[in-house]
């Protein structure tokens, strides 16, 4: 049977638009002129008797229609790329790239990454740190591991588990001149904060009633690496989550200041990749292997409501 098929070049312009949000934007990845791509899109538009883009004074925004056709385009030429790559560098190495967050690189997946690579040895995984989560979109990120809801409908999420919150600090900081005895004693020490995750103090000084203590004061880091790593030299108190303090409060090096005031985090982690992508063998296979850890895992505790 012959294929029928739009002509590739207005494909092309079609995807490149689609993606960027931007006629002028895809014009540059192409090399082309903007009236260039105007015209080509113009073209499937006639060819598809549809309109893709609603065209606006500055901008460009996909119709309905649009929507559902840019998915599988993105995907075609996603595979194709790939295959490309494949044949003409066969020996190469499949490059997975995850984006995550430090704290989650440098406590959890980092110490166990040498067993996905002996089980996995085709696979080189690339690791991107960043506080922010993944614009899909328009980065060229695999997959990523990310706390918080499901909101996005083009994306597929794995939960991996849910987690709590815990104040900690150093044992002589615990028991100084200033000993922490109630919440209300955290008013006289440095509350050292996660500011990508402003939030979560509020939500644990709230559960606890702690109206009297300021929640947006006290030291500013970018990760709960670095909010842990200075709260075990004594220079404050940082809110931490399993799993990532097991270590540390097993040896001892942190505390918990308030035993028994841990509160569930309303938000959860997930594996996210774009939902057209989520068979893709070497995410796939990153997936199967993340849940076979974390259910290995005594200090990660299935958290999913009902």
């Amino acid at each position: 049977m012959r294929r029928v098929l739009p002509p590739l070049n207005a494909l092309r312009s079609f995807e490149a638009a689609a993606r960027h949000g931007s006629f002028k934007a895809a014009a540059e990845e192409l090399c082309v002129s903007h009236s260039a791509i105007s015209h080509q899109v113009k073209l499937l538009e006639q060819y598809l008797g549809l309109e893709l883009f609603s065209r606006h004074s500055r901008a460009v925004e996909l119709t309905r229609a649009g929507r559902a056709y840019y998915p599988v385009l993105r995907e075609t030429f996603d595979r194709l790329a790939d295959s490309t790559a494949l044949l003409l560098t066969p020996k190469r190495q499949d490059v997975l790239t995850i984006q995550l967050y430090s704290t989650f690189a440098i406590r959890w997946l980092i110490p166990r990454l040498p067993d996905f690579q002996a089980k996995h040895p085709q696979i080189n995984v690339r690791l991107n740190t960043s506080q922010r989560d993944v614009d899909f979109e328009h980065e060229d990120v695999d997959a990523c591991v990310m706390i918080g809801t499901p909101v996005n409908d083009d994306l597929q999420y794995t939960y991996l588990f849910g987690s709590e919150l815990l104040p900690v600090c150093s044992p002589a900081l615990l028991n100084s001149g200033n000993p922490l005895r109630t919440v209300a004693d955290l008013a006289h020490h440095t509350l050292l904060q996660v500011y990508p995750s402003r939030r979560d103090w509020g939500l644990w000084l709230e559960a606890q009633g702690g109206g009297q203590v300021d929640p947006d004061t006290g030291l500013q880091f970018d990760s709960y690496d670095h909010a842990l790593s200075t709260a075990a030299q004594g220079l404050g108190v940082a809110l931490g989550m399993q799993p990532y303090l097991a270590k540390d409060l097993r040896s001892g090096l942190l505390v918990e200041a308030f035993p028994g005031k841990r509160i569930r985090n309303d938000r959860d982690w997930y594996y996210v990749c774009r939902r057209e992508r989520g068979k893709q063998p070497k995410i796939s296979a990153f997936r199967d292997w993340l849940l076979a850890k974390v259910a290995e895992d005594p200090d990660i505790v299935d958290m999913r409501k009902g």
